[in-house]
């Protein structure tokens, strides 16, 4: 009786290696990939894999963010297996009920040990609805990772930059740039509320509907008309950045005006 297990990544080579490796155990059929986190819920609710491979950060609908989606629409939940190359989010991969974690590049061994601890799923018992509600109030608590990695596009090259390292962000005609003291890039993420989901909210402010600053990184504020103030920020341009009539109470708070 073969084991039916999905895939989702973002990166088709990673992708691609996980096929590879699943193909060297005998009991195991790959029935599907996703690329990201829309699909991977929509494939789980069309193709019911008994074990899903999950990627734990991708743009927009992160891997935890696909638990959530998944338990709203109660779709019944299969074994899931988070792959990531971040270790930080081991712990929050176990609060979940993650049957395993497997962190990049995947070891054969490791995941050998992975497809047994789903074995030995597949013949106990079904989780109870107790456990399922506690799922989703961890899933709804879970902490926003600290200090990741973004990808940026910039010069055409494809750049890792430390969250901390970011001065501010903003979107023009559905283009996400992201600005540090380094370099200026685009995005692959598609929104702001996307990009800032995956920053820390006590660090990163949405400002404006077109805007996100670390608070950080602010060099100035900077009176403007009729009671509203611009940001100057710590970048070589020293970007004048606006704040819009809804942010400015937190503003004033924020820095005691």
């Amino acid at each position: 009786m073969k084991i039916s297990a999905l895939i989702v990544d973002d990166e088709q080579p990673a992708r691609d290696e996980l096929v590879f490796l699943l193909k060297g155990i005998p009991d195991i059929e790959v029935v599907g990939q996703g690329k990201n986190g829309v699909e991977a819920v929509n494939l789980i609710r069309e193709l019911t894999p008994q074990v899903v491979f999950l990627d734990v950060q991708m743009p927009g609908l992160d891997g935890f963010g696909v638990i959530k989606k998944l338990l709203e629409k109660k779709v019944p939940l299969p074994f899931l297996v988070f792959a990531t190359a971040y270790d930080q989010y081991a712990v929050q991969a176990f609060e979940v009920n993650a049957i395993d974690y497997l962190l990049k590049p995947i070891a054969r061994s490791r995941l050998e040990k992975a497809i047994a601890r789903v074995r030995r799923g597949l013949e106990s018992v079904e989780p109870t609805r107790q456990k399922l509600e506690r799922l989703v109030q961890l899933v709804e608590e879970r902490p926003v990772p600290q200090a990741s990695k973004l990808r940026v596009k910039s010069g055409g090259r494809l750049v890792l930059v430390n969250s901390d390292d970011i001065i501010y962000a903003s979107i023009e005609e559905g283009v996400i740039t992201i600005v540090s003291r380094d370099l200026e890039g685009q995005s692959n993420f598609r929104t702001v509320e996307d990009l800032q989901s995956n920053l820390d909210p006590n660090t990163f402010w949405r400002v404006h509907r077109s805007y996100l600053v670390n608070t950080n990184r602010i060099k100035e504020v900077v009176p403007w008309f009729k009671g509203s103030y611009q940001l100057k920020m710590d970048d070589r341009k020293q970007t004048e950045i606006p704040v819009s009539r809804a942010q400015t109470r937190r503003l004033r708070e924020l820095f005691k005006l």
